[in-house]
């Protein structure tokens, strides 16, 4: 009941409406991208490795996420988004020429410069979305915008996989292109008050420094930011293996969009539940159950049925959401709203530039060990992860009850 209240609440906000339908259109194209990019990889060299470098390629930019995201502090957030997605649709046109194995580095550039724009567009986002929408009920928003985004992953793989079947992978990157022009449209009928951005004091050295500062000196922010990059590290590596998972099932590599399908269904429920479970939960204890759940189904993935693997990715799809909606809403609420680009940004880098590293790392592990003793390897450190969250928290409650009951 409270659920389908807030989510009616909402949808009936014209802004938020508008916000949430962005994020589908343009999550519909880029969610068929992200699968086909790794296919593509793949039918051209037939490499594992380098399919699954497609996934670090877009998230690479990452690292570079404080710096990046000073560049949405500096001017209004609509018409930056605006720009953005236009510069998207027009930089995925090159991926036409892509059609032999010595055209992979033209794909592998394009998609680097893709996640580039995409951290300054989330950090933009981010920040436009705390602006446009009622405080209590930010995390209902970044939990529906979450099911928004990752539910894509029950059409739009499939979709693509079919496109690119058929008409190969320009299709898909037309396809891509289309949607974020759609994507600027929705962005430019947006109607949010923003204050002009204030004159830039001193380097962008230090502007970038300032954000970095705001969230990791922040008691609040960073074990959840720690703890969200410790799981997406861990995730990542198992993702890295999930062609050499349908491999051992038998199946082609384009059997990959069924497993980010019911990955797509599991963030879903996630996202619906974000809002409600954050209020009753907390933001620690939300995170690590989330963590548990995406460790036991990470490990029990190296069985070897179609149904288990299905499953499986169900139960990832709903925990993994958990960390980076707590992160992220937490972000929102406790940054001002001059440095809420930048802060978004390195609270993304810090949770996302690990996964470039396992990505990188599970790409060359692909090679040279069998993924049925990785999965329950990385099952148990994703259970080490929520346990060490949750003691943080019990600790922190310890030491509080102390101090009310020995007040100075």
């Amino acid at each position: 009941m409270t659920t389908s209240w807030t989510v009616t609440r909402l949808l009936r906000d014209r802004e938020a409406a508008l916000c949430l339908t962005g994020v589908v259109v343009s999550g519909f194209g880029s969610s068929a991208l992200w699968l086909v990019s790794g296919v593509w990889v793949k039918d051209l060299t037939g490499s594992d490795g380098l399919a699954a470098l497609c996934t670090a390629a877009l998230w690479t930019p990452t690292v570079l996420g404080p710096a990046l995201g000073t560049l949405a502090d500096r001017v209004r957030r609509r018409p930056l988004l605006v720009r953005l997605n236009l510069a998207l649709a027009v930089l995925l046109l090159p991926l036409c020429a892509v059609g032999s194995p010595g055209s992979v580095p033209l794909l592998f550039t394009v998609l680097v410069l893709y996640g580039a724009a995409g951290v300054v567009a989330d950090a933009a986002g981010s920040a436009l979305v705390a602006a446009a929408v009622d405080p209590a009920l930010l995390g209902d928003f970044n939990g529906l915008r979450t099911a928004a985004r990752e539910g894509m992953k029950l059409v739009a793989p499939l979709t693509g996989a079919a496109l690119y079947t058929a008409y190969g992978g320009p299709s898909v990157a037309l396809l891509d292109a289309g949607t974020f022009v759609l994507a600027a449209g929705v962005c430019a009928l947006l109607r949010v008050r923003e204050e002009r951005p204030r004159p830039v004091r001193g380097s962008r050295r230090r502007e970038t420094a300032e954000g970095v500062r705001l969230v990791w000196g922040h008691p609040v922010l960073r074990p959840l930011v720690c703890a969200g990059g410790a799981t997406m590290c861990l995730a990542s590596l198992g993702s890295s293996l999930n062609y050499a998972v349908v491999d051992g099932l038998g199946r082609a590599p384009a059997w990959t969009g069924v497993m980010y399908a019911a990955q797509g269904a599991g963030s879903v429920v996630a996202g619906l539940l974000s809002g409600p479970a954050l209020r009753r939960l907390g933001e620690r204890r939300f995170a690590a159950y989330g963590i548990a759940l995406t460790g036991v189904a990470t490990a029990a993935r190296a069985l070897p049925y179609d149904a288990v693997v299905l499953v499986c990715g169900a139960a990832a799809g709903l925990g993994l959401p958990c960390v980076l909606v707590a992160a992220g809403t937490a972000v929102q609420r406790e940054i001002p709203a001059a440095a809420l680009g930048r802060a978004s940004a390195t609270a993304d880098t810090l949770m996302f530039t690990p996964n470039v590293l396992g990505l990188a790392l599970g790409a060359a592990l692909v090679e040279l060990v069998d993924h049925r003793l990785l999965l329950p390897v990385l099952g148990g450190a994703l259970l080490a992860t929520a346990a060490a969250l949750g003691q943080r928290r019990a600790a922190r409650t310890a030491a509080r009850s102390a101090s009310d009951a020995n007040p100075a």
